[in-house]
């Protein structure tokens, strides 16, 4: 799961030194959003403590229909977080000790983790450097005899090439498992993603674009009996009470989160079409202050509806730059500062250092600016002047 754990409204870096003249800004700022809807939202909430109902129920159904139906898949479960989409997703389809899963190494650590934790093994893939999701054209040769699944990740909220990742998957007859944690809402080719293969995976954590107050996650899919099956794992393998067909899990969804999810889910194309309409401003700016050739803006191939949980941009000298931006009180964050065939969590897998040279190099490159939807132009100005005074030093 493409995500990372914690809201990144303070991204880690320790308190700037603001010029007097100027005031820190937030990376990610919740509590304007949660203005916009406050009234809304305490109402729902209000009507579940009303009913007393916490755990599944009627609120956690109606949210499951209406993901689907926004989406466009035929159901939706909803779990208790996007890294148990991952997880239940793969046991539903009964992948585990001994079965191999593609994916790649430049994502949160849910991604590779669910899979580990499900028994099976992550096979990774090296990127398309311009795009930082799976290199399709790498996706064959990483093929055994044990390959069950890939899994494809729609970084930063634009889709996967999924036609090629599709089409590899029917050659080989693998089931494609869609780590859509972050892209709620985008695209491929006119459909949305989660709706490719046979499960798609997303995640509600509060600084997903539609995010709830905790965490919360839900999964689509085309298929009756994996539907079933999610719906068993994730109450303990139980259709009744004290009875168990299989062994299961508790990831149950709160009917808290579903209400505030349903309170947020009408809202979430004009939040998307707000962050596309900074990613537009970003690039009108860059180009204004004549540094687009110095720094690396998110290509978005034709076809794709990106969402841009991230706006990421790509520099070389990206550490420098960013302990700059943090002196003027500009807020930045890195997806992701090491890939995860070089973490100790997956020493065990047998990668090194130069394994995968296209995610490693991306590590040291990429570097995210504030795109949330209530984001200020002023505050984009600020930054994109910020960031043409470090190159004017440098020059």
């Amino acid at each position: 799961m493409a995500t990372s754990q914690h809201v990144p409204a303070s991204s880690g870096q320790q308190k700037p030194h603001v010029p007097k003249h100027e005031t820190p800004m937030q990376f990610l700022d919740l509590k304007a959003q949660y203005d916009s809807i406050k009234e809304e939202l305490l109402h729902a909430v209000e009507s579940v403590f009303t009913s007393q109902h916490f755990i599944l129920g009627k609120e956690v159904q109606a949210l499951e229909e209406e993901v689907a139906r926004y989406i466009g898949a035929p159901v939706a479960v909803g779990c208790a977080s996007g890294t148990d989409a991952l997880y239940l997703s793969l046991l539903a389809l009964h992948i585990g000790p001994g079965d191999e899963v593609i994916t790649t190494p430049f994502t949160f650590v849910a991604t590779a983790g669910s899979i580990a934790r499900s028994g099976g093994k992550p096979v990774f893939v090296d990127i398309d450097p311009r795009t930082y999701n799976i290199d399709p054209a790498k996706i064959e040769a990483a093929i055994t005899g044990r390959t069950r699944a890939i899994m494809p990740v729609h970084l930063f909220g634009m889709a996967a090439e999924l036609d090629e990742i599709m089409a590899i998957a029917k050659r080989h007859e693998l089931a494609v498992i869609e780590d859509a944690a972050q892209a709620i809402g985008a695209t491929y080719k006119g459909k949305r993603v989660g709706n490719f293969g046979q499960c798609g995976c997303f995640s509600f954590f509060p600084s997903k674009n539609l995010g709830g107050a905790g965490d919360g996650g839900i999964v689509t899919t085309d298929d009756s009996k994996v539907a079933d099956e999610l719906r068993l794992l994730r109450a303990h393998g139980s259709r009744n009470k004290y009875q168990y067909e299989i062994l299961g899990t508790n990831s149950r969804l709160d009917a808290l989160q579903a209400a505030v999810l349903r309170v947020k889910l009408p809202h979430l194309d004009n939040w998307s079409r707000l962050r596309n309409d900074h990613a537009r401003l970003y690039r009108e700016l860059f180009t204004q202050e004549k540094i687009d050739h110095l720094v690396g803006i998110p290509f978005v191939p034709d076809g794709r509806g990106h969402v841009y949980n991230q706006f990421v941009i790509r520099v070389a000298d990206r550490d420098n730059l960013r302990a700059f931006l943090q002196a003027e009180g500009i807020p930045t964050d890195v997806y992701y500062p090491s890939p995860l065939h070089v973490q100790p969590a997956f020493a065990y897998l047998g990668y090194s250092h130069g394994s995968f040279p296209e995610a490693e190099k991306a590590s040291t490159q990429v570097l995210a600016l504030p795109v949330y939807p209530e984001l200020p132009a002023s505050d984009q100005e600020r930054i994109v002047h910020a960031i043409a005074r470090f190159y004017a030093v440098k020059q």
